[in-house]
C-alpha cells in the first residue's frame, strides 16, 4: 500500500487513518494522528490504541528502541490527542484481535508527539454500552459524539442525505434553498418569530416548513424542487420531535397523486438500499392502504406492518339472523344497537397471562380511552375461558373465539364502543403487544402508503373546521362541490357541514409504525383555495393578510402540484433502530427544549432588547392555543 493515504485524508500529521492498516502494510513506515483510546502500561512496553472516526490502531512503544517516544507515552493518558510514527509491523501470533479490521497489524512507534492533553472526561468515551445519563451526554455532546454508537449514527445519517440528494438529481429535481426568515403564516403549530431592528415593532417567523415557498416555486416554472430544509416549531416535545429538525421537502409540477407517490417511493426504496443495503425492504411495491382501511384494520393511520395481530370485528358473531345484537351481554348488545362495533385482537401465546396481567390490559385500555376490556382465553384443549361466561355461555364464547380466528394459546382482547374509540385503543394495544412479544422483524423496513384522508376535522372549541395535514391540500375531484357549508355562509359553518365528508388528495408514508412524512396534491387555483381557507375559519381579509403572496400568484397561473415532506430525523432513527431522534441529531434539545452544552436559550443582554425596542413584561396566564402537531407537511 502507498505511503500516503488516498484523496485529501494524508497530511503533515498522518499518512493513514486508524482504520486503515492491513497486514500486508507490515514493513512500511506509517503516522498517525487521533485519541487515545486506551493506555496499556507493561513496564518496558506500552501499548496505546489509537482512535479517530475511521477505526482503531494499535501502538507499541519499546523502551529499549525508543526511549524518547517510551517516556512521552508514559505521560499520555485516556482521550489526549497524539501523533505517531513508526513502522508497521504483523502482530505476533496468536496476538491478533479479530474484532478488529487492523487487527493483524501495529505500528511500531518511534516518536510520539502529544499534541493536546485531556482531563478525565466525565463518562467513559471507550466504553460503547456504558449506561450514562442522557443529561451528562447533551452537556459534553463533543465527547459523546467520540463515543461509537453517536459516531456510527452521524455517519449513517450523511449516508442518508448523500443517497438522498443523488436519487433527485438523477430524476431531474433542482436543489434549491428557501429562506428561514418569513411571514408567520398559521400552519398548524406555534411559530418561533423573530423581531426586526430595522423594521421596529415587526417580527419574521421561522418557517414550520416551506410550504409555500415550493409551492411558489412551481408557479415560477421550477417543475422539480427539493431540498434538505431545517425547519422550525414551538411545540411540547416528545421522542420524534424538536424544536428544530430537518426534512426532506419536495414539490413537482404537472402531477396526480399516483405520479407523487409513484416517485417517492422509487426514492425510498433506493435510497433505503443505499443507505442500509443489511435491511431488506419488507414489501416491494410498497402496499397502499386508504385510511379507512388502515383505521379498520389496525386502528391507527400509521400501522405498524412487521406483524399482523389485525382488528378483527365480532359484530356477525353477535347478531341474530334479523340482524339484532343476540350476544345476551349487555355491554355488546348495547354498544351495537346504538351504532357502535364490537372488535378484536388476538395475542398470540398470552392464554396462560395472570390475572396481574389481564387487569394491567384492562388499566391500559382505560388509560387509552376504553370504558374496559373483555378478554378470551383460549386454553390448550380448545376451550374458552372469560370472565363473560355466564352472560355468552361456553357455546357463545367459543363461537366469539373461533370468530376472531384465535388458536389454542391465544388470548382474545375485546373493546365494544363507537368506532373511533375501539379503533384507537386497540390499535394502541396492537403496537403495546407486538414490541412486549416481539413479533416484528427489527431488521425489516415495512413502508407503507396511507391515503384518503378526511379533508377536515371539526374543532369543538374553536367552532370551525381545521385541515388534517395543512391548510393547501387538494380535495378529491368529486368531493369538491362538498367544499361548502350546510347555512351556505363560510362564516357560519356546523359540524353537519357537507364539508366534513370531503376527501383530500393526502398522503403519508409509514415506516414501522411511525410516520415518516405526509404530503397531498395541491389546491392550485385561487378560487378553490379561498373557499377551502373561509371553511378553516378566515376572513376574505384575513386570508389576503397571510397568505396574500401565494394568492396573488395563483393568479398568474400555477400548475398543477404536489409534494411531500419526509421527516430526515425520524428516517435516520429508524434505520439504527433509536426510539428518539436526539440520538441520531449531533447537538440537540432536551425535552424542555435547553441546549445543555451551550446553555440555551439565555438571558438577553439589555442592549439587545432596547436596540429592538423589546422589554420582558412576564407571560399572562391562559391556555396555550391549539395546535395540530402533524399539520405543515
Amino acid at each position: 500500500m502507498a505511503e500516503t493515504t488516498p484523496g485529501t485524508l494524508a497530511s503533515s500529521y498522518r499518512s493513514h487513518t486508524c482504520g486503515e492498516l492491513r497486514a500486508a502494510d507490515a514493513g512500511s513506515p506509517a503516522r498517525l494522528a487521533g485519541w487515545v483510546h486506551r493506555r496499556r502500561d507493561h513496564g518496558q512496553l506500552i501499548f496505546l490504541d489509537l482512535r479517530d472516526r475511521y477505526g482503531i490502531t494499535q501502538v507499541v512503544i519499546d523502551e529499549g528502541d525508543s526511549p524518547a517516544a517510551h517516556a512521552s507515552a508514559a505521560r499520555v493518558r485516556n482521550e489526549f490527542v497524539v501523533a505517531v510514527a513508526g513502522t508497521v509491523a504483523r502482530r505476533l501470533p496468536g496476538t491478533e484481535n479479530p474484532r478488529l479490521p487492523t487487527g493483524d497489524i501495529e505500528v511500531q512507534a518511534g516518536a510520539i508527539t502529544i499534541l493536546n492533553e485531556s482531563k478525565t472526561p466525565p463518562f467513559y468515551v471507550n466504553e460503547p454500552d456504558a449506561p450514562i445519563d442522557e443529561a451528562l451526554r447533551l452537556k459534553y455532546r463533543y465527547l459523546d459524539i467520540r463515543r461509537e454508537p453517536m459516531a456510527a449514527r452521524l455517519q449513517l445519517r450523511s449516508r442518508l442525505v448523500q443517497a438522498i440528494r443523488e436519487v433527485h438529481h438523477v430524476h431531474g429535481f433542482v436543489e434549491v434553498e428557501t429562506p428561514n426568515l418569513i411571514k408567520a403564516t398559521p400552519e398548524g403549530a406555534r411559530d418561533f418569530i423573530v423581531p426586526s431592528r430595522l423594521q421596529p415593532g415587526e417580527v419574521y417567523a421561522l418557517p414550520q416548513s416551506p410550504q409555500q415557498l415550493k409551492q411558489l416555486l412551481m408557479v415560477a416554472g421550477v417543475d422539480r424542487y427539493f431540498q434538505i430544509a431545517r425547519c422550525f416549531r414551538d411545540e411540547d416535545l416528545r421522542g420524534d420531535r424538536q424544536p428544530e429538525f430537518t426534512q426532506l421537502d419536495l414539490e413537482m409540477s404537472f402531477v396526480d397523486q399516483d405520479t407523487v407517490m409513484d416517485f417517492v417511493e422509487t426514492m425510498i426504496i433506493d435510497v433505503s438500499r443505499a443507505t442500509v443495503p443489511d435491511r431488506p425492504v419488507q414489501d416491494v411495491p410498497l402496499p397502499r392502504l386508504s385510511y379507512e382501511e388502515a383505521m379498520t384494520r389496525y386502528g391507527s393511520d400509521k400501522p405498524d406492518l412487521r406483524f399482523g395481530m389485525e382488528l378483527v370485528d365480532l359484530g356477525p358473531a353477535l347478531r341474530g339472523a334479523d340482524g339484532q345484537p343476540t350476544s345476551g351481554f349487555r355491554v355488546f348488545d348495547e354498544t351495537l344497537a346504538s351504532g357502535g362495533v364490537v372488535k378484536a385482537i388476538v395475542a398470540p401465546g398470552m392464554a396462560g397471562a395472570s390475572r396481574r396481567e389481564t387487569d394491567e390490559l384492562v388499566e391500559l385500555a382505560k388509560r387509552f380511552g376504553a370504558h374496559g376490556l373483555v378478554h378470551l382465553a383460549v386454553e390448550d384443549a380448545g376451550s374458552v375461558k372469560t370472565p363473560i361466561a355466564k352472560f355468552i355461555g361456553d357455546d357463545g364464547a367459543e363461537r366469539l373465539a373461533g370468530e376472531a380466528g384465535a388458536t389454542p394459546g391465544d388470548l382474545v382482547l375485546v373493546v365494544a364502543d363507537r368506532p373511533k374509540v375501539a379503533h384507537d385503543v386497540l390499535g394502541r394495544l396492537r403496537v403495546e403487544l407486538g414490541l412486549r412479544l416481539g413479533l416484528a422483524d427489527e431488521s425489516a423496513l415495512a413502508y407503507c402508503w396511507v391515503y384518503g384522508f378526511p379533508m377536515y376535522e371539526w374543532d369543538d372549541e374553536l367552532g370551525r373546521w381545521h385541515a388534517t395535514h395543512n391548510p393547501f391540500s387538494g380535495v378529491l375531484p368529486e368531493d369538491e362541490p362538498l367544499l361548502v357549508t350546510a347555512s351556505g355562509d363560510p362564516a357560519k359553518p356546523s359540524p353537519d357541514d357537507p364539508a366534513g365528508r370531503a376527501r383530500a388528495m393526502q398522503y403519508d408514508v409509514v415506516l414501522n409504525g411511525w410516520e415518516l412524512g405526509g404530503g397531498s396534491v395541491r389546491i392550485w387555483r385561487r378560487d378553490l383555495l379561498e373557499r377551502s381557507l373561509a371553511l378553516q375559519g378566515h376572513s376574505f381579509e384575513g386570508m389576503r393578510e397571510k397568505f396574500g403572496a401565494m394568492l396573488e400568484a395563483f393568479d398568474y397561473g400555477a400548475p398543477p402540484h404536489g409534494g411531500i415532506a419526509l421527516g430526515i430525523d425520524r428516517w435516520a432513527a429508524l434505520f439504527s433502530n433509536q426510539t428518539n431522534i436526539r440520538e441520531v441529531m449531533a447537538f440537540p434539545k432536551t425535552q424542555s427544549g435547553s441546549d445543555l452544552m451551550l446553555e440555551a436559550p439565555s438571558v438577553p443582554e439589555p442592549e439587545q432588547l432596547a436596540e429592538l425596542g423589546l422589554r420582558f413584561v412576564g407571560v399572562k396566564p391562559g391556555k396555550a392555543p391549539a395546535v395540530n402537531p402533524e399539520s405543515a407537511t
